[in-house]
């Protein structure tokens, strides 16, 4: 590979997305990277709801601890994701995604060892949840922005997907692990995925065009830079997203999508990925099959999150997001008659639908975040995205409650199928809000 030119002479200008030297833009290069990154870091996504019987099985802790451990997780997952920005500003991409990399495998390596319900509360829930949050949504909006003035959108979708290919990848294993030789094997797993990318992120994962003397890919200039009412008033990023936070919150908009993005996150991460397994294991069915369901919810969540961008740009994103809520409603409503000790067609046609519809609600939620808050969209985008995860928090720690009261999780399904349908009428009924210019300094 040719060395950047580092001269002083400008970055090349072509209207070619590789330049006329280049037989490929360096842009795609770290995106490749970035998305391995997200598949490594994505490795635990899978992994509670596959090691709770094992670990329950061992020490005998109940599902409320360990759905504990799981919900300070998430909490960690969504609060750290509008800050992780300003480190990757402060410190660099490059720095920050090596960081986290590290913290997700020494969190999970560090499980090994655990014999106390407190441990796994420090490891699963302190460690990686530090980890997995600084490797959010919004790592993927950072790498799109900063790498490319075209192709955002598709760029965007297939990183955002990049979880979903992690889960496909770890889940089988994981599964097949925790059975034989045991839940420590397949811990270890999850450390080695993660770990294996840091030398790529080392190596290939730049902070900046500007670093390799080119601009963003599909630029044909420097463009000019959409800034907020704060940009240069701010000593830090982290402040600006705090001042995000204190405009955005003004606005009935943000309340109406963070709302449903917790209902969203409760319906996914909270209860789906973190019961559903639990949840077939009490009807008879091997945890082996029940995690190869949860692999085929992994290959039609990248078509649908896919799908769904391109929907996006052609469809009112508000109404998207209603049908998809309502239809994850109907799902969880009938999911209770369709466990069972085997797989029966009915399941199947389950997990294929509501694997489209699993982060299908990302691309409308963002546009509305973009459409509505201007320069501060991304950022606005963080803080929905954080209520996502505290609303996955709850949800997974409530249903672990309901399964020791009551000895099944049927509860926890209606009860969701009844919170979809709220956030259905809610989305319905978003609007553009007027004062988007009060959150939004126009030059």
């Amino acid at each position: 590979m040719t060395a950047p030119d580092v001269t002083g002479a400008p970055p090349e200008k072509t209207g070619t997305p590789a330049g006329k030297n280049r037989r490929l833009h360096p842009a795609w290069i770290v995106a490749a990277v970035a998305f391995l990154a997200l598949v490594g870091a994505a490795g635990f996504r899978a992994a509670p709801g596959v090691l709770m019987v094992p670990l329950q099985e061992e020490f005998g802790w109940s599902t409320t601890i360990l759905s504990l451990a799981v919900s300070i997780n998430l909490v960690l997952f969504g609060l750290t994701a509008p800050f992780a920005a300003a480190l990757m500003e402060r410190f660099g991409i490059r720095k920050v995604t090596s960081l986290a990399l590290c913290l997700i495998g020494l969190g999970s390596a560090l499980t090994v060892f655990v014999n106390q319900s407190w441990q796994i509360l420090l490891t699963w829930g302190l460690l990686i949840g530090l980890g997995t949050g600084s490797m959010a949504l919004v790592f993927a909006a950072t790498i799109a922005n900063t790498w490319f003035a075209k192709s955002r959108g598709l760029v965007i979708g297939i990183l955002t997907a990049g979880s979903a290919a992690g889960q496909l990848v770890f889940l089988p294993f994981i599964a097949a692990l925790a059975q034989n030789p045991g839940w420590r094997g397949a811990s270890l797993l999850i450390a080695a995925g993660a770990l294996a990318v840091v030398p790529l992120v080392l190596r290939w994962l730049r902070n900046s065009p500007a670093d390799v003397g080119v601009l963003p890919f599909g630029a044909e200039e420097p463009a000019a830079v959409a800034k907020s009412p704060d940009s240069e008033d701010s000593p830090n990023a982290a402040i600006r997203a705090l001042q995000v936070l204190k405009r955005a919150a003004k606005v009935r908009t943000f309340w109406a999508l963070a709302a449903g993005f917790a209902i969203c996150g409760a319906t996914t991460n909270g209860l789906i990925g973190t019961h559903f397994i639990p949840s077939a294991h009490d009807h008879g069915m091997p945890e082996t099959t029940a995690a190869g369901l949860l692999a085929v919810v992994g290959i039609f969540d990248i078509v649908g999150t896919i799908a769904s961008g391109w929907l996006t740009d052609r469809f009112n994103p508000k109404v998207l997001l209603a049908v998809y809520y309502q239809f994850r409603g109907i799902g969880l409503l009938v999911l209770p008659l369709l466990l069972g000790s085997s797989v029966e067609p009915s399941m199947i046609i389950f997990v294929v639908v509501y694997g489209l519809d699993w982060v299908a609600t990302v691309p409308p939620t963002a546009a509305i975040c973009r459409s509505v808050f201007g320069a501060d969209g991304s950022v606005v985008f963080g803080w929905v995205f954080a209520a996502h995860q505290l609303g996955a928090a709850v949800a997974a720690l409530l249903a672990g409650f309901i399964r020791d009261a009551t000895g099944h999780y049927n509860y926890a399904w209606l009860g969701a199928a009844a919170m979809c349908t709220v956030a259905a009428v809610i989305s319905a009924t978003i609007r553009k809000d007027p004062v988007k210019k009060e959150p939004v300094a126009v030059a």
